[in-house]
C-alpha cells in the first residue's frame, strides 16, 4: 500500500485525505494540537501531532514524514499579518533532510502573479510585492527536491466557503470588471491525486476553473444565491489578469469537473 504524508490537514488537506484513502493509499497527517488528532484517527488517518514552529516537536517528525510520498499545504496566514511561514517550511525542509519521495507536492497560490491585463501562465510569476516574494521563496524551498510539483490554486471555495456573503450588501465596489479565478475543492481534490499517480508531470501546475465571469456578475450571482443584498459596483476600471489553469488538462488529461464559477455556488 502506498503512503502518502500530508502536512496540514485543515480544509483542504482533510477532504483529501479522506479520498486518497478511498482511493487505496495509507494516509499521515498532522494537526498542531495533539487534541485535534481525534477526528482524524476516526476516519482512518494515521494522525501526527506536529507544529513546526515547536523543536521539540519537530523532533519527533521522522515516523509522520516516512512515507513513499508527501504533500505540503500549509496556508501562508499573511493576510492575518502571520510571519513564520517560511521559517516554518526550512524547518520542514531541515528535517526532511536529503530523504526522496516519490512524488512531493507543494500547494501553493496564484497570488504569485502580478495584476497586470494578460491571461497568466506558469511561467509568469514574478516577485512583485513582498507577499509575492514570501510565496516564491516558499516555493523554491521544495522545488530543489526530486519529484517535486508546485501546484498554485486559484481563489478557494467549496463547502464551507460560499463566497456569496464577501460583497453582500456592499456598495461602491471596485473592480467590477476584473475577471474572476477561482477553483472548487472538488477540483483541487482530483488534481492533487492525479499528479500523485502520474509518472511524468510539469514542474508547476496552475489549477482555476476555464471560466472567468466578471466580478460584479458572479458575486451579484452569489449574493443572491444566499438570499443576500446584491452589492452596487462603480464604474471604476482596472487591470484583470486571467489565470490559465490549462496545462494540467494538456498533460496529465485533466478534466474540472466545476468550470463555471457561477454553477460552482451549487457544490457551496
Amino acid at each position: 500500500m502506498t503512503s502518502v504524508t500530508i502536512i496540514g490537514c485543515g480544509w483542504f488537506g482533510f477532504p483529501l485525505a479522506e479520498s486518497l484513502i478511498k482511493q487505496g493509499y495509507f494516509v499521515k497527517a498532522n494537526k498542531r494540537q495533539q487534541q485535534d488528532l481525534e477526528p482524524l484517527s476516526q476516519v482512518g488517518i494515521d494522525a501526527y501531532q506536529l507544529d513546526l514552529a515547536s523543536e521539540c516537536s519537530i523532533n519527533s517528525a521522522k515516523k509522520l514524514l516516512d512515507s513513499d510520498m508527501l504533500i505540503i499545504n500549509i496556508p501562508p496566514g499573511l493576510r492575518r499579518g502571520e510571519t513564520s511561514y517560511l521559517a516554518n517550511l526550512e524547518a520542514l525542509s531541515s528535517t526532511i533532510g536529503d530523504k526522496q519521495y516519490q512524488r512531493v507536492i507543494f500547494v501553493s497560490t496564484t497570488g504569485v502573479y502580478p495584476n497586470e491585463d494578460k491571461v497568466m501562465t506558469e511561467d509568469d510569476a514574478q516577485p512583485y510585492s513582498e507577499v509575492s516574494q514570501i510565496l516564491l521563496q516558499a516555493e523554491s524551498i521544495f522545488a530543489r527536491m526530486k519529484h517535486s510539483c508546485i501546484v498554485r490554486f486559484a481563489g478557494l471555495i467549496g463547502p464551507k466557503r460560499h463566497p456569496g456573503r464577501f460583497f453582500a450588501g456592499k456598495t461602491d465596489v471596485s473592480g467590477g470588471n476584473l475577471a474572476v479565478n477561482l477553483v472548487h475543492l472538488d477540483d483541487c481534490i482530483a488534481a492533487v491525486s492525479l499528479i500523485l499517480h502520474s509518472p511524468k508531470v510539469a514542474n508547476v501546475y496552475n489549477l482555476c476553473a476555464p471560466e472567468h465571469p466578471t466580478k460584479a456578475i458572479f458575486y451579484s450571482h452569489a449574493a443572491e444565491h444566499l438570499g443576500e443584498k446584491v452589492p452596487e459596483f462603480n464604474q471604476q476600471i482596472s487591470p484583470s489578469k486571467i489565470i490559465d489553469g490549462n496545462l494540467i488538462c494538456q498533460q496529465l488529461g485533466f478534466s474540472y469537473r466545476h468550470p463555471n464559477p457561477i454553477k460552482m455556488l451549487d457544490a457551496c
